[in-house]
């Protein structure tokens, strides 16, 4: 499953808790080189879980509208939440 990263599931669960946000403010703790977090936006993107906007040389991005629908549907029983209510695994 794609939220089994826990650098994705951070992202995730910023972005569930803070909306749109550009790629400059979507750093993880602790901090990881901007290709890998590149890659795992992208992963992201690619099961669309996320949406990307380009605002100018940055990107802008959002959670899909149904994100976390989809990731409690994949979780059997409808799996936990975080304190955002982002359905997630461990």
């Amino acid at each position: 499953m794609v939220v089994a990263d826990p650098v994705r599931l951070r992202l995730l669960d910023q972005l569930a808790a803070q909306g749109t946000r550009c790629v400059c403010d979507l750093q993880p703790e602790p901090p990881i080189p901007g290709n890998l977090l590149s890659y795992h936006l992208k992963v992201l993107r690619d099961s669309g879980l996320v949406t990307a906007a380009r605002r100018g040389r940055w990107m802008d991005y959002t959670l899909a509208a149904d994100a976390l629908d989809r990731l409690a549907d994949a979780l059997p029983g409808g799996g936990p939440t975080t304190s955002t209510g982002a359905a997630v695994t461990p």
